[in-house]
């Protein structure tokens, strides 16, 4: 064979042999199951919606084969990772792979490529199937979609409840973890684009009229397995296993994008998340480049809202050094009522009741006068309740600059960060359930799936969304 050039690449026949094949025994067992449903009584029309699920599948699957194996016959004989020309090629390599409507077998075309000295299968990228797994695109974004929202197990089973596609528990984990670390790289390659100023077209639309971007942070722990299996070993040694690991996140919106509800509750049209177990470090840059494509450069304010935790407002001072800073009021007033308790200790009604002025000081912005109430109240206490009461007020004297709360409301600006308290929660649902535990790989790969999902960013990884509803912007 004559490698110095590309031969051009047959045009496929634009008709399709399944068309024109016979289909009266798939329109009798049609018609006869839906007439079967139309004279039970006791079916109704999801009896009806089974039926033309289960009968049109199978004409489905030839279909999809039929066009798949001319898409992989128009694939021109290059290496899909360098372009290069590939030569020793042969042809009719069968590769079956999961697909939506069942199983489909593809012959292609398997050349070497002396640029990457490697066989290369050209039609594999063209039909966007990896070189390991055996999942069509629709199958790689049923597997990450539900494993990132429930266990494995669980997730088998209603995919092929909903779908028919069988996917033991085994290879539905594989492929989710591999679409995990898919979605970590094309993050990494995103943030990149943010970071080099190349990034400009994922900036989202923003208002002509000067704007607030709020920015929460927040952290949250789950359990891994690392070290499984050494517990006793590590012991001996004097070393507590560590089970428990932080992860990291923020979310950023702009205000005029927080609304309230009917019954008065504050609500986020649209918010950008981040989520990671990478640490401080990675939350910050995930965190910039998030802020970037909500307007960050553009934000007549940014407002940084958490909890008094210092790994924060030094994220805070290194990436967002103009931002206002705010304690989040719910913190704050955790401390106070710190103080109440130790006052009185066995005497709740008194708590409250000594309470309730300082919390209005508190929302009333005036944090100075508080500060010198409770200055004025260590002198009047013994040495243990003093020394409770000083370390709460040490905490609140830190924060002073943060907690003008009456400010927050004249402009409409949230006291706290609820909105990250929220996600952070809803991101538990998934990691924290009884029984499990975590690798820091795997954790961190479907995390990143629930982002892009969150972040309404699931189509740059599985483009194939676009183009199949042309509704979707």
């Amino acid at each position: 064979m004559n490698d110095c050039c590309v031969k051009s690449v047959p045009q496929s026949d634009s008709s399709y042999e399944t068309f024109a094949r016979p289909v009266a025994d798939w329109q009798a067992r049609l018609t006869a199951g839906l007439n079967q449903s139309v004279q039970a009584s006791e079916e109704a029309l999801g009896h009806l919606e089974e039926q033309i699920l289960q009968q049109t599948r199978g004409l489905e699957r030839k279909l999809l084969e039929e066009a798949a194996q001319k898409k992989a016959e128009q694939t021109p004989p290059l290496c899909p990772v360098c372009g290069h020309q590939l030569s020793r090629r042969t042809h009719d390599h069968q590769r079956t792979f999961h697909t939506r409507f069942g199983p489909v077998t593809v012959k292609r075309l398997r050349g070497w490529c002396r640029r990457c000295k490697a066989w290369r299968y050209p039609a594999d990228q063209t039909l966007g199937l990896s070189d390991t797994g055996g999942a069509s695109p629709s199958v790689q974004e049923m597997a990450a979609l539900t494993v990132s929202k429930m266990p494995v197990k669980e997730a088998s089973a209603v995919i092929e409840r909903l779908t028919g596609v069988k996917l033991p528990p085994a290879t539905l984990d594989r492929e989710a973890r591999r679409q995990g670390q898919r979605a970590d790289k094309k993050r990494a390659q995103l943030d990149e684009q943010m970071r080099t100023g190349q990034g400009v077209q994922q900036v989202l639309p923003l208002p002509k009229e000067p704007f607030t971007l709020v920015i929460e942070l927040d952290a949250w722990n789950l359990r891994e397995r690392d070290d499984w299996g050494q517990s006793a070993q590590k012991r001996a040694a004097g070393q507590e296993p560590q089970r428990w690991h932080w992860a990291y996140g923020g979310t950023c919106f702009r205000l005029d994008q927080r609304v309230e509800s009917e019954g008065g509750r504050p609500r986020i049209l649209s918010r950008g998340t981040v989520m990671t177990r990478g640490g401080v470090d990675d939350l910050r840059e995930q965190l910039f480049a998030e802020a970037q494509r909500h307007g960050l450069a553009q934000a007549d304010k940014v407002l940084v809202i958490a909890d008094g935790a210092l790994w924060i407002w030094n994220l805070t001072g290194d990436r967002f050094a103009q931002a206002q800073q705010r304690l989040d009021y719910y913190h704050a007033s955790q401390h106070l009522w710190a103080v109440a308790h130790a006052v009185h200790p066995e005497d709740e009604a008194a708590a409250r009741a000594w309470i309730k002025p300082l919390l209005k000081q508190l929302k009333a912005g005036r944090a100075l006068s508080l500060l010198n109430d409770l200055r004025t109240l260590i002198k009047r206490l013994r040495e243990k309740k003093r020394k409770a009461v000083q370390w709460e007020l040490s905490y609140l004297e830190n924060h002073r600059e943060r907690m003008d709360y009456a400010a927050a409301r004249r402009a409409g600006e949230p006291l706290g960060s609820g909105a990250r308290e929220s996600t952070c929660r809803q991101y538990q649902c998934r990691f924290k359930r009884p029984g499990q535990f975590w690798s820091c790989a795997g954790d961190e790969g479907l995390r990143c799936l629930e982002t892009f999902w969150r972040n309404n960013r699931w189509p740059l990884i599985f483009p194939h969304i676009l183009h199949g509803d042309p509704h979707r912007n």
